[in-house]
């Protein structure tokens, strides 16, 4: 471990303890953006054929095909879809099934908004580093008096930059990741509501309050 750990030391040593926070908060967004791929990918996010194809056979008026493709549709959608093949068709069911979807989303969205302050923050801590560090570079100026070398104001002030070019380089790819997940995300609340709406307004096939009625057979 020590080549990780070493060059991690070296540069909390000349950052001080702002750097060793931008540290830690990579370190937990790191965490963070690993646990939501694990749960993007648990949820099936994006995997949705079965669901699309029971849809469709719902709107050109094939229940028995509907209801078996959803059957093997693994998708966290998937429940959404089965209240609204089986729902009233009156406006309390469409306001139920968007609640439904959205409870679902919300769950998926748990961190997003811890990195959206990462990506806005991080940066603005850097540069609180850099203005400490700069304030100490000049402090260091002045006690050298008359005897100023240019070396030791040069010096603190790379140093101090140190901190502002930490805070960038943990905030450009959590704002990058953070990008993906929210149009994941946007594409995830086109798909169902083009479900449910298609569900409950079908092009072919019976009118949906009859269907709503008809028995279902395996």
């Amino acid at each position: 471990m020590s080549p990780v750990l070493d060059p991690l030391a070296r540069v909390a040593e000349l950052g001080g303890p702002v750097v060793l926070l931008l540290i830690a908060v990579a370190v937990l967004t790191l965490a963070v953006i690993l646990y939501k791929l694990w749960q993007f990918q648990a949820a099936g996010v994006g995997r949705h054929r079965a669901l699309r194809d029971a849809v469709a056979a719902w709107d050109r008026g094939d229940r028995t095909e509907a209801r078996r493709a959803l059957d093997g549709s693994r998708s966290y959608l998937a429940p959404v879809v089965e209240l609204a093949l089986s729902a009233p068709a009156d406006p309390d069911a469409a306001t139920r099934l968007t609640a439904e979807a959205e409870t679902r989303f919300a769950r998926l969205e748990t961190g997003l908004r811890f990195l959206d302050s990462v990506a806005q923050l991080a940066p603005l801590v850097g540069l609180f580093g850099t203005v400490l560090g700069m304030i100490e570079a000049f402090q260091s100026l002045q006690e050298a008096g008359a005897q100023v070398d240019p070396s030791i104001l040069a010096g603190g002030i790379w140093v101090a930059l140190l901190t502002t070019a930490v805070g960038l380089a943990v905030a450009m790819p959590t704002a990058l990741v953070l990008s993906w997940f929210e149009g994941r995300m946007d594409a995830e609340r086109v798909i169902a509501e083009r479900a449910i709406a298609t569900i409950r307004t079908p092009l072919g096939g019976a009118p949906r309050e009859r269907l709503a009625a008809e028995p279902v057979h395996a």
